[in-house]
């Protein structure tokens, strides 16, 4: 009995459904997907979390004319204040 033997496959096959049944079979699938995918990440380097919000980004800061008007806004307060 060789490895180019139907037999053989078709006994390993039943050994092999019998040691793991067919729920844990269906789940190996995934689970390879997912350890290669995280396996050419780590190969890339790509320590960002995919499932970050949007509130975790970065902002840039704002644009200068936005700074000027509400510093000119937080002078008039001040100066209204302190009367």
């Amino acid at each position: 009995m060789g490895l180019d033997s139907i037999w053989h496959w078709l006994i390993l096959l039943i050994i092999v459904l019998a040691l793991f049944g067919t729920s844990k079979l269906t789940k190996i699938g995934p689970d390879i997907g997912n350890a290669v995918r995280e396996f050419k990440k780590a190969l890339r380097g790509d320590d960002k979390d995919d499932s970050r919000s949007d509130d975790d980004t970065l902002r840039a800061d704002p644009p200068a004319q936005a700074t000027a008007e509400s510093a000119q806004k937080q002078e008039r307060h001040d100066a209204g204040s302190s009367k």
